[in-house]
C-alpha cells in the first residue's frame, strides 16, 4: 500500500490546456473517487497516474517515489478499464495470471496468487471459462481479479461500471467496496456517476474543466458545497436553485431572500453577514415540505415511486423539485403551498456561484 501525492500537475494537448496545476493528496489505504462530468479531465489525471500520458508539468509521486518518468510497467499499480480488456482467448485463470506469468513467476507462485482473489471475488466456478462464456459483471470481477493478483500498491478504476445495468453496478459497487474494506490497498476511482461517488469514497474529488471544485467526505460536500456547481453536481435529485435577492441581512437573523414574485424566504440559520443584493437560493428536493401559510407551487409531474413521491413543479416562472416521503395524493396543476427547511438551506452569490458559509463555518476556519 502507498500514498499518492499530485502536485500541480497540468497536461496540455498542443497548444490546448486540460488540467490545470491539480495539486491531491490521497493517504495511505484510501478510497478516493474523482467526479465530474465527461470531458472534465477525471481519467486523463488517472492515466497520468498510471503512467499511460506524460504530464505537462508538475509531480506525481507514489509512496515516497516521483513516477513523472517511470513506465507504467515500474508503478507498483494496477489499473481496471471499463471495457475489461480480457484476453479472450484465455480462460479466467489465465486472464488472472497472466501479468504474473510476463514477470516470470512460475506456475505454483501463479496458482498461489489467483486461488485468494477467486475466492474473494467468487470466481472460484469459473476458471476454466472462457470471457465469452461470462456476463458482464462476471468478466468485470475477472477484470479485478487480474489486479488484485498483482498486489499492487494503487489500485486505479476507470469508469469500471458503465457497462454494466442499473442494477447490476448496485452490486457491483457493493462488491468493490467490500473488496477495499477486505484488502485496505489505496483505491482511486474514476467515474461521472455521483451516486457511486456517495457510496463508496472515502474522500471525494469534484473536478470541471481540469481543475478541481471541492475536496472531502462524502456527506461534508452534500451538506456543505462549495459552489452551485457541487451543489448541483452531488446529489439525486439535484439541488433547486431559486433567483431572487437577499434583503436586509444581518447574521443570518431578521435578513430575508425574496423572490421575483414577492415571496419571502427565511435565510439559513447561523449565515454569516451578506451584502444584501441579487442572490442564489439553493434548497434540497428532500428538505421542501407542504406547510400551511407556505409558499404556493404549481405541480406539473407527480412521479410516485412506492416509498415517496417526487414532484417536479413551479415557483413563480422558476422550476423547482420535491421529494415528499409519505404517499401523497397529488395532480398536475394542483397548487400547494411548501416550505423549506431552513437548517438545510443554501445562499449562493449569484456572480461567482459561491457558497456563503454560516458563522461556524467560518469560525471553524481560523
Amino acid at each position: 500500500m502507498a500514498s499518492v501525492t499530485i502536485r500541480n500537475v497540468k497536461k496540455s494537448f498542443g497548444a490546448l490546456a486540460t488540467i490545470h496545476g491539480v495539486s491531491i493528496d490521497i493517504a495511505d489505504g484510501e478510497f478516493v473517487v474523482l467526479v465530474g462530468p465527461s470531458g472534465c479531465g477525471k481519467s486523463t489525471l488517472l492515466r497520468m497516474l498510471a503512467g499511460l500520458e506524460e504530464i505537462s508539468g508538475g509531480e506525481i509521486l507514489i509512496g515516497p517515489r516521483v513516477v513523472n518518468d517511470l513506465p507504467a510497467k515500474e508503478r507498483d499499480i494496477a489499473m481496471v478499464f471499463q471495457n475489461y480488456a480480457l484476453y479472450p482467448h484465455m480462460n479466467v485463470a489465465d486472464n488472472m495470471g497472466f501479468a504474473l506469468k510476463l514477470k516470470g513467476a512460475d506456475k505454483a507462485e501463479v496458482e498461489r496468487r489467483i486461488k485468494p482473489a477467486a475466492d474473494i471475488l467468487g470466481l472460484t466456478p469459473l476458471l476454466d471459462r472462457f470471457p465469452r462464456q461470462l456476463s458482464g459483471g462476471q468478466r468485470q470481477r475477472v477484470a479485478m481479479g487480474r489486479a488484485i493478483v498483482r498486489d499492487p500498491q494503487v489500485f486505479l478504476f476507470d469508469e469500471p461500471l458503465s457497462n454494466l445495468d442499473a442494477k447490476l453496478r448496485v452490486s457491483m459497487r457493493s462488491e468493490i467496496k467490500n473488496l477495499h474494506q477486505r484488502l485496505g490497498t489505496t483505491i482511486v476511482y474514476v467515474t461521472h456517476d455521483q451516486i457511486e461517488a456517495m457510496t463508496m469514497a472515502d474522500k471525494i474529488i469534484v473536478m470541471r474543466d481540469g481543475r478541481v471544485e471541492q475536496v472531502g467526505a462524502p456527506l461534508e460536500l452534500y451538506d456543505r458545497p462549495a459552489n452551485t456547481f457541487v451543489a448541483g453536481f452531488i446529489g439525486s435529485p439535484s439541488m433547486n436553485f431559486v433567483h431572487g435577492r437577499v434583503e436586509e441581512t444581518g447574521a443570518g437573523q431578521g435578513g430575508a431572500f425574496v423572490t421575483p414574485e414577492g415571496h419571502r424566504l427565511p435565510l439559513p440559520a447561523g449565515l454569516s453577514p451578506v451584502t444584501p443584493g441579487e442572490m442564489t437560493y439553493g434548497v434540497r428536493p428532500e428538505h421542501v415540505r407542504i406547510a400551511d401559510g407556505g409558499i404556493p407551487i404549481e405541480i406539473e409531474v407527480v412521479e410516485p415511486t412506492g416509498s415517496e413521491v417526487m414532484v417536479g413543479a413551479r415557483l413563480g416562472g422558476q422550476p423547482i423539485s420535491c421529494l415528499f416521503r409519505d404517499r401523497l395524493s397529488l395532480r398536475p396543476g394542483e397548487r400547494i403551498p411548501v416550505a423549506f427547511e431552513q437548517a438545510s438551506s443554501h445562499i449562493f452569490q449569484r456572480d461567482t456561484g459561491l457558497r456563503i458559509r454560516t458563522q461556524a463555518e467560518g469560525a471553524a476556519r481560523h
